[in-house]
């Protein structure tokens, strides 16, 4: 059940909601949002929008994925490098986005694969200063086997991924690890009936 919570008790602008693919993330962040009945964005459209608005030349990092034609080749370990490559170059964009949600006024949940610890722990935001309007937390799923489960549930139609919930994996504990070192909370996936509870914890 959703606690009560008015729009005076949120004492955040904007929230950074991170985590690996398949860690229930975005379940997580449409019912934070509509909790407290602000707006939500998703990091991957930004992604989408860079990929159509620039070439491999610019930006190969984020072009990666369509020109390699050895990506079924690489390691578990591998992926996630470029993934966090694709972070890094997404950041900048992200920065300016929740720079104009600090200097508008307009409250925003921002969740995404792509979204680093580091981005919540900056002070400023395209020269707006964060003090604390800018909250970070980070789901986690410490079972790479319920990771399977949750891709499986998901996309049935593909079987077993076990490829790459091993990515998601590794993925959630670099997360874990870059964010527990810069203080931010992470919040566990399950027990799934409490989670929300539990990430509204952590932004307090």
């Amino acid at each position: 059940m959703d606690i009560d919570v008015t729009a005076a008790e949120r004492e955040w602008d904007v929230v950074l909601l991170g985590g690996p693919s398949g860690s229930g993330k975005t379940a997580v962040s449409y019912r934070l949002a509509r909790h407290y009945g602000v707006g939500i964005t998703e990091a991957d459209d930004f992604h989408v929008l860079l990929l159509r608005m620039t070439t491999p030349e610019q930006q190969p990092a984020l072009h990666f994925w369509k020109t390699s034609p050895s990506t079924e080749q690489l390691l578990p370990e591998e992926i996630m490098t470029h993934l966090l490559a694709d972070g890094d170059v997404l950041s900048a964009g992200l920065e300016a986005v929740i720079g104009n949600h600090l200097e508008s006024r307009v409250p925003l949940v921002l969740e995404g694969d792509y979204i680093h610890p580091v981005l919540a722990a900056q002070e400023r935001f395209s020269g707006q200063r964060n003090d604390r309007r800018v909250r970070g937390v980070f789901l986690y799923e410490p079972d790479e086997q319920q990771l399977v489960e949750n891709f499986l549930r998901r996309e049935p139609e593909r079987g077993p991924q076990t490829r790459r919930a091993r990515v998601s994996w590794l993925h959630g504990q670099w997360i874990k690890q870059e964010a527990e070192r810069l203080g931010l909370p992470v919040v566990t996936a399950r027990p799934w009936n409490t989670v929300l509870e539990r990430t509204i914890t952590a932004l307090s």
